[in-house]
């Protein structure tokens, strides 16, 4: 999720777990400690672009980073409160909470989140929340700003903790259901049209989690398209070839073989210009929803690896405007 996310889940769940004890300095320890296996973007510094999308929600993302910081994080607390009334243990529950609730909650992206590293590569991703949903923020962020404001040891507190956590699951839920009918429909229209597939995802549109984007995997390519919970008539899809053939001469360099374990399969070559370029499916088009020919949120310029920035978020809201979001919120509506 995104960082603001972070923050204001970790705070909440502080204030719940060590507000009494704490004051609010349990809503500043656990926004750190919820945002804490991001600090892999440090790695950005020094390492290329392809590695650096791979190495992203690795190692800092697993269950032995959790194991091994949260007796260290536990142990400093401790020393830096020792007055605080924390025994050993509920420092360890502390941190240890609001370190699973960041890897556990980063799964339900497309991103992937390697919850195993670094024993097993194996990439989590539940693809159920876009990776900054205002919809599930909102309850959190309510929370927070309240709990920022309210004086320690007012009754409302409580209340507010309440709101945050059990909206944002709430919502969370809803969303696992949408999913869940999503799926349904879908693979029904695909059975409809004819359409045989291996591996199949869906994964919703930005900022929302009614309009979703879905990729159904063939022998030679994907068919693509997408499916809003309001829609009545059958998904339309596009289908792309893979034109892994392409991909030969780039065999072996160490950029491409990041891009393949990262893309976990769902990916395209395509010609543009004088390069070749590499499309991880999962993170969908360029408004896609209006543009039938919408070129993928990521791609990657093989030719051209020094020129490809902030790969995975390039283009995410390019041509957006007052226009383009009507259309969005028509096409949401199932127009």
């Amino acid at each position: 999720m995104d960082s603001i996310t972070h923050i204001v889940l970790g705070a909440t769940v502080g204030e719940a777990l060590a507000g009494r004890k704490l004051g609010k300095k349990a809503m500043l320890l656990g926004a750190i400690a919820n945002s804490l296996p991001d600090i892999d973007f440090i790695a950005s510094f020094w390492m290329g672009t392809a590695q650096d999308v791979w190495a992203h929600r690795g190692i800092t993302h697993s269950f032995l980073f959790q194991l091994v910081m949260t007796p260290v994080l536990a142990a400093i607390a401790a020393r830096m409160y020792p007055r605080s009334g924390m025994s050993r243990k509920d420092w360890w529950v502390f941190f240890g909470v609001e370190l699973f609730l960041h890897i556990f909650l980063d799964a339900f992206n497309a991103y992937g989140t390697g919850w195993f590293e670094p024993f097993w590569h194996y990439r989590v991703a539940f693809h159920v929340l876009f990776v900054a949903d205002p919809f599930y923020t909102v309850w959190l962020l309510a929370s927070f700003f309240a709990l920022l404001v309210l004086r320690l040891g007012s009754k409302a507190r409580k209340r507010w903790v309440w709101v945050g956590l059990v909206g944002s699951c709430l919502y969370l839920g809803y969303c696992i259901t949408n999913k869940i009918q999503i799926d349904s429909r879908v693979k029904k229209d695909l059975a409809a049209q004819g359409i045989s597939y291996g591996r199949y995802l869906s994964t919703p549109t930005p900022l929302n989690n009614w309009l979703w984007y879905v990729v159904a995997e063939d022998s030679g390519g994907f068919h693509t398209g997408y499916r809003s919970m309001f829609d009545h008539q059958e998904t339309h899809f596009r289908w792309l070839p893979r034109n892994i053939k392409k991909l030969d001469p780039y065999r072996g360099h160490s950029d491409v073989e990041y891009l393949l374990r990262f893309s976990q399969g769902y990916f395209t070559i395509e010609q543009w210009g004088d390069t070749l370029v590499f499309n991880d499916l999962r993170f969908g088009e360029i408004r896609g929803w209006a543009d039938p020919k919408a070129r993928f949120v990521f791609h990657y310029f093989l030719e051209y690896p020094d020129e490809n920035g902030v790969v995975v978020q390039r283009g995410r809201m390019d041509g957006w405007n007052r226009r383009t979001l009507r259309v969005f919120v028509r096409r949401i509506r199932g127009n």
